[in-house]
């Protein structure tokens, strides 16, 4: 499973022009399921991503979580995440989870990520979205369950 995290100052997603998803100050991540997720892999990475103190405190130290800035979170599957480009130019998408599991295991997120933020938003799975937001910093990390 692979997060991409962008700190924000704010975040939406669209489809087909209308605003499905949009949050203020807060993370807004691209979630990538490959084939060999579980539930308790996304334990694991949901406690790491809520847990993550990369916000600034007085002294300007990256020392604050989510819950400690009132933070909230954009949810956005990605499969492209797994994008093997080892081999051309034209990425293979072979590691990515099958669509019916990824897409239980992204609801699945949602729904533990909602159990400690507040705000919770989130974008459409399988659609053609599109992701505007205001990095803040810019501030980005990934997180792979394989280096956790």
């Amino acid at each position: 499973m692979r997060f991409v995290i962008q700190r924000v100052k704010e975040s939406s997603v669209s489809v087909d022009g209308e605003v499905i998803g949009a949050i203020g100050k807060g993370f807004m991540v691209l979630i990538g399921v490959s084939q060999t997720d579980t539930r308790e892999i996304a334990d694991k990475m949901v406690k790491k991503l809520v847990g993550l103190r990369i916000f600034e405190d007085e002294n300007g130290k990256t020392n604050l979580s989510l819950a400690d800035v009132g933070g909230s979170l954009l949810l956005i599957s990605q499969f492209t995440l797994y994008a093997d480009c080892k081999k051309g130019y034209r990425p293979s998408f072979i590691n990515a989870g099958a669509p019916d599991m990824a897409n239980k295991l992204y609801e699945y997120i949602i729904a533990r990520c909602k159990e400690t933020v507040p705000v919770v938003e989130k974008g459409s799975f399988g659609a053609d979205m599109k992701v505007s937001l205001l990095n803040d910093g810019p501030f980005t990390i990934l997180l792979d369950s394989d280096t956790l």
